[in-house]
């Protein structure tokens, strides 16, 4: 009998082990993790801002269209979402667009016309505030900037929408392309209590991947909705947001499998990450470049009155031109990003192929060029001190960095050290990144280091538009009648030749004008586990359509 029973646990031993070795757990065979910096502040598509809010956001919650990146041409190429189909008017002042019927909120209801008219109502709230508001001036506006929704929406069924555009505005597919929400949720909700209260309401959603869990700085769970018309069932099934601050810690965890993907890897990083035979290396480029800022109007004034007047130093153009002129760019591309990037030589990437100005080529570094430059403008080294004055007046300023940024700091030492040799003095100084945004916003600073991303379609009016009021992005108070009425013609262009026209000779302007110095193009270098299949490393980020990825062990 003991023998009996001995036989009958050895077998139910044996078959235990063999089943839990050929038997695969779903959820780790098909889990991605995605190692990322620090925590987001909102899964809400109206108020979710940074990246990877942004990237979040728009997987829980699907827009009418979708993109796709055409390298070929620098472009977005444009293809259905929730809308399935749409016809445009013959001058394009309206569209009409007929919506998928397959489509499910997470609690069950249907998404309809009136999600689409509820959205747009929202998003242009004034008391909602949304990070969108104030961009939908090619629509029938109140006076306010919020949407006209009687003249601009016409529900002509559940799913069948026509959305009229305001007069010679030039509309075109991206201006209806926002992450759209359940009305049944939100239209019960206190507008004014919108942003206090929106991280309770983000469980009922309509994409590829339901919010299954939000651990506060620790994690943000995503799980396949099954019921999705994107669900693939090959594909990945859950994707974790890890928060993990410390750079090693990431690079560490990539390393030893517990991350799968992360994004601005340091370039002294990657010949010891391509050693691992199990992480893929891609290098996207550049979408964004760091620049120093000169404040072209004296923020003193400014502060004070709000009044334009130029800067004591930074107004006049040919001292901006002749400090590009003094920067070794090469020397920081070379050492530091060893050269996962490209010389700036203006705003405009060149990935936007037909919109670039090639015919610009950047300030290479020129030493006596510069010191020609400054001595013409009266900036001479009369008391023989090693710095240049001008009325009594040293060449000498403050250039502020956010603190934490490794590069920015190994930057702000050679263009120390480059200025010096000039006869300029330069006292870097870092700052809290909260306090230092907040005064370049404010247009506090005299000189500053930064960096900028440049939007998908190219966007260049909020950035270099004279009227302060309306353009807060032009952060170094840039003045220019030329360029503000070019920007307002490239804005009403749609597409094509003219419109290009119009960015190359805007950056043939802002490269003689020098407002800031753009050093150089940043390549976004990606680490993952080759285990990841179809994902994407085009300007539009590793993070774009990752209801594609599949998991392939090899």
């Amino acid at each position: 009998m003991k023998l009996k029973q001995h036989l009958f646990f050895l077998l139910l031993l044996v078959v235990i082990f063999f089943q839990n070795c050929t038997k695969e757990t779903p959820t780790e065979s098909k889990r991605v993790i995605v190692g990322i910096t620090a925590d987001v502040e909102s899964l809400n598509p109206l108020f979710s801002f940074s990246g990877y809010e942004t990237n979040i956001a728009e997987i829980l919650y699907l827009g009418l269209v979708t993109h796709k990146w055409n390298d070929a041409k620098g472009e977005l190429e444009t293809f259905p979402m929730l809308a399935k189909s749409w016809q445009w008017n013959e001058d394009s002042s309206s569209i009409i667009l007929w919506l998928r019927d397959d489509v499910n909120w997470t609690d069950g209801k249907k998404f309809t016309a009136d999600d689409v008219v509820f959205s747009f109502d929202v998003y242009s709230d004034p008391d909602i505030q949304s990070r969108l508001y104030g961009s939908f001036d090619k629509f029938y506006l109140e006076e306010n900037l919020h949407i006209n929704l009687a003249k601009t929406f016409e529900v002509i069924n559940p799913f069948e929408i026509k959305i009229n555009f305001k007069k010679n505005s030039i509309p075109a597919l991206i201006d209806i392309d926002y992450p759209l929400i359940p009305k049944h949720i939100f239209v019960n909700v206190d507008r004014k209590n919108f942003i206090s209260i929106e991280k309770d309401l983000n469980k009922v959603t309509d994409g590829p991947f339901n919010l299954a869990k939000w651990d506060k700085n620790q994690a943000i769970i995503l799980e396949a909705n099954k019921e999705s018309f994107l669900y693939n069932p090959e594909n990945a099934d859950e994707i974790i947001f890890k928060i993990v601050p410390d750079y090693n810690s990431r690079i560490t965890q990539l390393k030893k499998g517990e991350i799968d993907l992360i994004e601005e890897v340091r370039p002294d990083a990657v010949p010891n990450l391509k050693k691992n035979d199990q992480i893929e290396i891609a290098s996207i480029e550049g979408r964004d470049y760091d620049y120093i800022g000169w404040n072209n109007i004296d923020p003193d004034v400014y502060k004070k009155k709000k009044n334009i007047v130029p800067n004591k130093i930074f107004g006049n153009a040919a001292v901006r031109k002749a400090l590009s002129y003094a920067i070794n760019k090469e020397e920081i591309l070379n050492e530091y990003l060893n050269n996962y990037g490209k010389i700036a030589a203006g705003p405009v990437s060149p990935i936007f192929k037909s919109a670039y100005n090639n015919q610009l080529q950047p300030y290479n570094y020129d030493f006596e060029k510069a010191k020609e430059i400054l001595n013409s403008q009266g900036w001479n080294d009369k008391n023989k001190d090693g710095i240049l004055d001008k009325e009594r007046k040293e060449l000498s300023f403050t250039l502020y960095i956010p603190s934490g940024n490794p590069r920015r700091e190994y930057a702000s030492t050679i263009i120390k050290n480059n200025l010096k040799s000039v006869g300029i003095e330069v006292k870097v100084e870092s700052l809290e990144p909260g306090v230092f945004f907040e005064k370049v916003f404010n247009r506090e600073f005299n000189a500053w280091m930064a960096g900028w991303f440049v939007p998908i379609p190219l966007t260049l009016k909020p950035y270099w538009h004279s009227d302060l009021s309306m353009n807060q992005l032009n952060l170094v108070a840039y003045q220019n009648k030329e360029v503000s009425s070019l920007l307002e013609r490239f804005e009403r262009e749609r597409y094509g030749m003219v419109k290009d026209s119009l960015s190359k000779k805007f950056q043939e302007i802002i490269y003689n004008d020098c407002p800031v110095t753009f050093l150089y193009w940043i390549d976004n270098i990606i680490a993952y586990n080759k285990k990841i299949k179809n994902l994407t490393t085009s300007p539009l980020g590793p993070m774009h359509q990752p209801w594609n990825w599949r998991i392939v062990k090899e």
